[in-house]
């Protein structure tokens, strides 16, 4: 039952990260169109590069042997991240919340296999 629950949590960690990594790239690689994305969601364009950092150093944290609560805050800041991001995208009504939305339950299911495998061994 345990390699199922892990294989589990590696497939769905694995897109979750790409999603986000994805995205991620966008904001490095194609500055002026997040950034007329932003303005458009009412963001500071100035929080592109550091929220390009801080989802990378998630994604990082995630992945690597850390401490417990390292990992418990990068998925808490990926949840509070893609729930404004919902938010936002129902605020301004342009349909686009899909991505946040698809993100947001491949990151619920990583953190209830992440818990599940790790109480397992523990």
């Amino acid at each position: 039952m345990k390699n199922k629950e892990l294989l589990i949590y590696r497939i769905v960690t694995v897109l979750f990260s790409l999603l986000i990594m994805l995205g991620v790239s966008q904001y490095f690689f194609n500055y002026e169109m997040v950034k007329g994305m932003f303005e458009q969601l009412h963001f500071p364009s100035y929080l592109i590069y550091p929220m390009g950092v801080m989802k990378t150093l998630g994604v990082i944290a995630i992945w690597v042997k850390v401490p417990k609560t390292i990992k418990e805050w990068a998925y808490a800041g990926f949840a509070f991240n893609l729930l404004l991001g919902i938010s936002a995208h129902l605020n301004v009504a342009d349909g686009e919340y899909y991505g946040a939305l698809i993100a947001l339950i491949l990151a619920s299911i990583s953190y209830f296999y992440y818990r599940k495998v790790n109480v397992a061994v523990a």
